[in-house]
């Protein structure tokens, strides 16, 4: 016979359960609020990082992930920064046109985010497209 703790504690591992199953069917791939990306954002999932920056458009709150935060950190986060040189023809013809040009950017991955740094730090994060 279970005791009244043990049948609570059931319940609420089977209510956890059931609500990441809802969770995970409601909001599929490239949702933000797709439970892999929420967890990738708090540091507790390891996620594809190219689709992790592409799931970022969708994101009201994309910049948290960035604003204040150093070089090193947000290579830890995305695994690699691309730099200028490195970006594609079409992004660096955007940040040629841009009110930008002549400050330190970086690019996340291979995506259209980019990264104002001022010093160490970054400032802005930008999303290019239709320049």
């Amino acid at each position: 016979m279970r005791t009244p703790l043990a049948r609570a504690a059931a319940l609420v591992v089977a209510f956890s359960v059931a609500a990441v199953i809802v969770w995970t069917f409601t909001y599929p791939e490239p949702d933000p609020k797709n439970i892999k990306y929420v967890l990738w954002k708090h540091g507790l999932y390891r996620m594809d990082l190219d689709t992790a920056s592409g799931t970022m458009i969708g994101d009201a709150n994309s910049e948290m992930l960035v604003l204040g935060k150093t070089k090193v950190e947000l290579r830890e986060k995305f695994g690699y920064l691309s730099t200028l040189p490195e970006a594609s023809p079409y992004l660096r013809s955007c940040y040629e046109n841009s009110d930008w040009k002549g400050k330190d950017v970086l690019f996340i991955r291979k995506s259209p985010w980019m990264i104002v740094f001022s010093g160490d730090q970054a400032t802005k994060l930008i999303l290019i497209k239709g320049c």
